[in-house]
């Protein structure tokens, strides 16, 4: 399974002034993998160390955080000889050890010889908490579920990916059915590793889900493992409502619709848990599209998880939609799937734009486009469509009033231009390039 961060990864190595590497991202992204295997193919060997499962390493950081005595600490533990061009140094679980966490700073400061990358599943938290997390001396890369590229690759299609790559449209019309295929079977499967390897295996739409279905119990495990008991529910009634808040013709977060009377001051600590741990994505209204963009966002947002394959399995979408017409899948529950799957295929983007969404003022009427992105001095409005029909009123609202250089469409009609408005098949949306790129 190969994933686009290996090249950030392999800069990193290559790096005169490297710092340690975090590795951050929601659980079972393929954090653990990524770095395992990245060790395997650039390093001589590799010294692993997992904070969760090991509790008697703790002891390493105790005491002392000078870098060579922890070192030598690891070396007689794991048996080999730790050389600092030749080793690559894995911490894994960091965030259950925060004297290790601490000891980066000086791995940093004064030991940068050492290849050291670290991971965790709720650094997020530590991050912002600013306890222990040694701000400025480490380099952050953030791993979320596989993109449609890397999901194409995972189950062998790689000459659709390459003919995708290339921009050879008059290709892709050829391929367009087996790509929708494709496709749908992305919404289905989404790209947690674990579901997607089983579909690449033996195409199990069961086993998928089960593993699915193991994943959002495992995550609703962690609500009670390190929240306090009042925010548990909490947390629990906003992951629980999303399906049916992206259900909705306008898919704004609502919060009386968990809970009568419930306002956002009750929640905004569970919801704040739930983002900085990647297990959401909060994106805010803007009605004013200037730069910065960051600088006219509303309170008003929309929340999608993390991955679309568990967005269906949440929703109870079963294999048999996978039979259905093409637009079907892609339309269920008001076209939700296609903007989540949008959502992260901009997320994938290197670098990653700020995205929002655009919605006018109320008393002004109801236009509202999926997502309005920032990147490299451009305001680029996207319009998500979940079918071949390309009728995009508040797209034209929003071009007519605001002039954008470049507006974005992507649906399952083939690759078309009007003007400076673009029609993106929705298979080939993560590969436009945007300004800069």
């Amino acid at each position: 399974m190969q994933r686009a961060i290996t090249e950030e990864l392999i800069r990193w190595k290559n790096k005169k002034n490297r710092k340690p590497l975090v590795l951050d991202g929601a659980r079972q992204v393929g954090k653990t993998w990524l770095l395992k295997e990245f060790g395997r193919t650039n390093y001589k060997n590799t010294v692993y160390v997992n904070f969760d499962a090991d509790r008697d390493v703790h002891a390493f950081f105790e005491k002392n955080l000078d870098p060579k005595k922890i070192v030598q600490n690891l070396e007689f533990r794991s048996g080999l000889t730790i050389e600092p061009a030749e080793t690559l140094i894995i911490f894994d679980e960091i965030q259950e050890c925060n004297r290790a966490l601490v000891s980066l700073k000086y791995f940093c400061e004064n030991a940068p010889e050492y290849h050291l990358a670290a991971a965790g599943s709720l650094l997020g938290v530590a991050i912002h908490s600013g306890d222990s997390f040694p701000v400025g001396k480490v380099q952050m890369l953030r791993l979320y579920p596989l993109n449609f590229a890397e999901f194409l690759e995972a189950v062998g299609e790689t000459r659709h990916k390459r003919i995708i790559a290339e921009k050879r449209f008059d290709s892709l019309a050829a391929l367009e059915t087996d790509l929708i295929v494709r496709l749908k079977e992305y919404y289905f499967t989404g790209g947690m590793p674990a579901a997607a390897a089983a579909f690449a295996e033996n195409r199990d739409t069961r086993e998928v889900r089960e593993i699915q279905r193991d994943i959002i119990i495992n995550f609703e495990k962690d609500f009670s493992k390190h929240i306090h008991a009042p925010s548990i529910h909490k947390i629990g009634m906003i992951w629980n409502s999303i399906p049916g808040q992206l259900a909705r013709e306008k898919k704004q977060f609502i919060y009386r619709d968990m809970k009568e009377g419930a306002r956002a001051s009750q929640f905004e600590d569970a919801l704040y848990w739930l983002e900085t741990t990647g297990l959401v994505y909060r994106v805010h209204k803007v009605e004013t599209p200037l730069l910065p963009l960051a600088a006219y966002k509303k309170d008003a947002f929309k929340l999608y998880p993390l991955d679309v394959g568990l967005l269906s399995a949440q929703a109870g979408l079963s294999s048999q939609n996978l039979a259905e017409p093409d637009p079907a899948l892609f339309s269920h529950f008001r076209g939700a799937l296609t903007e989540q799957f949008v959502l992260q295929e901009l997320q994938a983007m290197n670098p990653k734009p700020q995205i929002f969404y655009w919605a006018n003022d109320p008393k002004k009427g109801s236009a509202e486009v999926d997502f309005v992105i920032q990147h490299e001095g451009e305001i680029i409005p996207i319009e998500a469509k979940a079918s071949i029909n390309l009728k995009a009123k508040s797209l034209k609202a929003y071009m007519d009033y605001y002039q954008p250089a470049i507006a974005l469409r992507t649906s399952l009609a083939q690759y078309g231009q009007n003007g400076n408005l673009y029609d993106i098949p929705l298979y080939a949306i993560g590969w436009i390039r945007l300004p800069g790129n």
